[in-house]
């Protein structure tokens, strides 16, 4: 028996309409049961702070609980793998963070590709560090900084909280735009220099502004400049390196990602309500203490975001040689 044409397709619409309904369906519960948020760092730390106070700040909006798990290893590449791994539904996320952009150039091997395997849901803030410097040292301004460190090459230390930290990346980028040579120090993170540039054996350093911001406070180092683009409601009195180095910017960042191929619908609401959450004056205050700045986008934003700042790092990695040990 030949059906009829108008129900064979109102059977063919029918049933085209049927895998949608699952993800609305979803988007409209969700979240109905905890979420959790990796974070690929220890806790204690700059990311595992800000991952905390986006969950709280989450869950309240929500009436949900989110889990912050913290998940060290590999330069928050463990973290990464766990959420690219991870089931699309929404209650898997990824605190993600500037080092994956810049893993993305150090390790030759990762396992996955952060720019196409995370979704980007929504950003958070903004970090940025510090140009500090001995007090016995020379030198108060960033002009007279390139002009020392040009007129004695190879003389100057520059302290580095590690090969591929934020201190390190910016200094190096600094290097290359003012065409200036130092000698790069690292250390196990920012504390451990804060003694040698008291001491002078270190002169300057690009340091992290949550570590270097009471050492400022109490007189025991220099401050020079902050390497965000524009001055800073912490360091309200500093002017920004592109001031002097124009085009000059080193500046990192903190959002949120879920696995490819969560639904739009999830990602939209998640980025909605982030979004909301932070325009309140009491979240953004927490975030100012801790040197960073209140950063908001789209979905789409956030991606292009990621992609340009993979791309303008990429080739400051590959000139200094910086690799995963």
């Amino acid at each position: 028996m030949q059906l009829p044409r108008r129900r064979v397709l109102q059977w063919a619409a029918s049933a085209a309409a049927l895998p949608a309904l699952p993800l609305v369906a979803r988007a409209d519960t969700y979240p109905s049961r905890p979420p959790h948020i990796l974070v690929g760092y220890a806790a204690g730390g700059v990311n595992d702070i800000v991952a905390r106070l986006t969950g709280q700040m989450l869950s309240e909006r929500l009436k949900v609980n989110f889990v912050i798990e913290d998940r060290p290893g590999a330069g928050s590449n463990l973290a990464t793998e766990l959420v690219v791994k991870a089931n699309p539904d929404g209650y898997t996320l990824l605190e993600a963070s500037t080092s994956n952009a810049w893993n993305a150039s150090i390790y030759q091997n990762l396992n996955f590709n952060f720019v196409n395997d995370i979704a980007p849901v929504a950003t958070t803030v903004q970090t940025y560090n510090v140009l500090v410097a001995n007090l016995s040292f020379p030198v108060k301004t960033v002009p007279e900084l390139i002009a020392y460190a040009k007129a004695n090459p190879g003389k100057l230390n520059l302290g580095s909280a590690g090969p591929g930290s934020s201190p390190h990346l910016y200094g190096e980028l600094f290097k290359s735009m003012t065409g200036t040579d130092m000698v790069t120090v690292h250390f196990r993170g920012d504390g451990p220099a804060i003694p040698e540039l008291i001491a002078g054996r270190i002169q300057v350093m690009f340091g992290s502004v949550v570590t270097w911001v009471e050492q400022i406070k109490a007189g025991k180092v220099r401050a020079m400049a902050v390497t965000s683009a524009k001055r800073t409601h912490l360091l309200p009195d500093l002017p920004p390196v592109s001031d002097f180095v124009p085009g000059y910017e080193g500046v990192g960042w903190q959002g949120i990602g879920a696995p490819k191929g969560t639904p739009a619908e999830i990602i939209n609401k998640l980025n909605s309500e982030i979004n909301a959450g932070l325009a309140d004056p009491k979240l953004k205050a927490r975030f100012t203490a801790l040197g960073a700045e209140i950063f908001t986008n789209t979905p789409a934003g956030f991606g292009k975001f990621i992609a340009d700042y993979t791309q303008k790092w990429a080739p400051i990695i590959r000139k200094a040689g910086i690799k995963a040990e």
